[in-house]
């Protein structure tokens, strides 16, 4: 896969000099271009062997692009903050909107690679890891993104005299590190496990370029040309529709849906309500105070009919918690810098780190509700959707976050009876609109989209709880107690985790 990147490209000073003033106009040229469309973004992801010209050359893409309209990040080790929270929560932070470029100098291929090489992981942590990233750039592309992956390579005896050349020099001297001089012995098991994770990941929607990196002009020139050609041919081209990852939608032979098997007329008395609500509420508190909880975070998802009591049951949630640990984020329709990302996006932003929980007033399953109801979205991308939800649960389920999720249920007769009583009431009227009027004309269009979703994304680390809401009080108590027995279940997984480490 190297040999072709070891060869000895050399383009002397005068060439460079000459070949360099179009290359940079045309850079610019589609910079703007790109800027003044905003149909997409482009990520440029930076990664390759240790003395193969990755800082120069992102320092050179951003000395030749506008600055305005170009970010760079480079990853290092996982800070703290970012420990408490999933692997990949730091990538999307960085994730450029459409009509800018952000180049990635590490990226999710940094630690898979380099705890492989180093013994830290073996052949099915790689493997999944690599089955985590191909995920992740799929849903990536289909959502537009321009992905560029550039891997700057240098042979064993070329990357020794690279790294003595730096060393030499007092100018260089200080890129020359510890580690690099460890990774150094290491060349040939990290070019190994490179080439494997290369091969894996080299897709027709994200295929690696290889870059000759010994000479700064041969890698600098060819690293601007691959990038200009890749955003011109996207600029020029239409692109191809995404794919779909899942059937459509096909209604029950006996026309039941789940949720009409619900019992709606359950009911729980005033008197009893107040019981098992100061009951359960002091439970929920005593959990969210365990040492084990320190350890964990916790995602609660609510979704359900329009007028079916979410806000009221997530405040008898947060009456029983500490104020300082929690954080409840109502989702609406996506802001203009929202609708620049990918859907998930500006969910990532909103996770929660160790010790704390996040309460989502609606979700990301919007895609999957309002947005495939309302045509919001071609088809393809809310059918791929739930592989990609999942995926996203998945991540953060593995990195001991806790997700409960609730779909609360009431009839259409009770919806029209709260719905009234809201215009009526002067303190209620916020929560009546003409949008909630025109969705009960799509009523079964909604419950259809319910009953996918709920057989698409119930799984095992993240089912699905379905709240009988007609009566608000058995409601609150039903949505307390799965979370206290959730939350229970994780804090003893956390307690026996721990008890296995000793």
């Amino acid at each position: 896969m190297f040999e072709s990147a070891e060869i000895g490209h050399k383009i002397d000073r005068e060439e460079y000099k000459k070949r360099l003033p179009a290359l940079r106009e045309a850079l610019l040229d589609a910079q703007y271009d790109m800027l003044q469309s905003r149909k997409f973004p482009v990520i440029v992801l930076i990664g390759g062997v240790n003395g193969g010209g990755k800082g120069e050359t992102a320092n050179i893409l951003n000395e030749w692009f506008d600055p305005r309209h170009i970010n760079t990040f480079a990853f290092g080790p996982a800070t703290s903050e970012e420990s408490q929270r999933p692997p990949m929560w730091r990538f999307w932070q960085s994730l450029p909107p459409q009509g800018e470029i952000g180049i990635l100098f590490g990226s999710w291929y940094n630690d898979p690679i380099t705890d492989k090489s180093h013994g830290k992981i073996k052949k099915n942590a790689l493997d999944k890891a690599i089955e985590d990233i191909v995920r992740l750039e799929r849903m990536l592309t289909d959502e537009g993104t321009l992905l560029i992956k550039l891997w700057f390579h240098l042979s064993k005896d070329q990357q020794k005299t690279r790294i003595k050349s730096l060393q030499k020099d007092p100018a260089t001297r200080w890129r020359i590190t510890d580690q690099d001089m460890a990774e150094l012995k290491l060349y040939d098991k990290i070019k190994n496990v490179s080439g494997h994770v290369i091969r894996e990941t080299s897709t027709a929607f994200a295929p690696w370029v290889i870059v000759e990196g010994y000479d700064a002009n041969y890698r600098n020139l060819t690293a601007g040309q691959v990038i200009l050609e890749a955003i011109r041919n996207r600029l020029d081209n239409k692109p191809r529709p995404p794919s779909a990852l899942a059937a459509p939608f096909m209604p029950p032979l006996d026309q039941l849906r789940i949720v009409d098997t619900l019992n709606l007329d359950q009911s729980l008395g005033k008197e009893e309500y107040s019981l098992q609500l100061e009951k359960t509420q002091g439970k929920l508190n005593q959990l969210t105070r365990h040492p084990a909880f320190r350890k964990i975070s916790v995602v609660i998802v609510f979704e359900g009919v329009d007028a079916a009591g979410k806000g009221g049951s997530i405040r008898r949630i947060t009456q029983a918690l500490d104020a300082r640990s929690y954080n409840v984020v109502p989702i609406a329709a996506p802001t203009e810098e929202e609708r620049q990302h990918p859907y998930l996006w500006r969910f990532w932003r909103h996770l929660p780190r160790r010790g704390r929980i996040t309460i989502f007033d609606r979700s990301w399953y919007g895609r999957v509700l309002v947005e495939r109801v309302e045509g919001l979205c071609a088809d393809a991308d809310w059918q791929r959707a739930y592989a990609e939800i999942n995926d996203f649960e998945e991540q953060i389920a593995d990195h001991k976050t806790l997700v409960v999720k609730f779909w609360l249920q009431i009839s259409p007769e009770e919806q029209l009876a709260r719905f009234e009583a809201r215009e009526k009431t002067s303190f209620k009227r916020f929560k009546i609109t003409e949008e909630d009027w025109r969705n009960r004309s799509k009523w079964d269009a909604y419950q259809d989209a319910v009953c996918d979703m709920i057989d698409r994304t119930s799984t095992g680390q993240s089912p699905w709880t379905l709240i009988e809401a007609n009566d608000k009080y058995f409601a609150r108590i039903k949505i307390l107690k799965t979370l206290c027995t959730r939350l229970e279940a994780a804090l003893e997984d956390q307690e026996k985790a721990e008890g296995n480490k000793k």
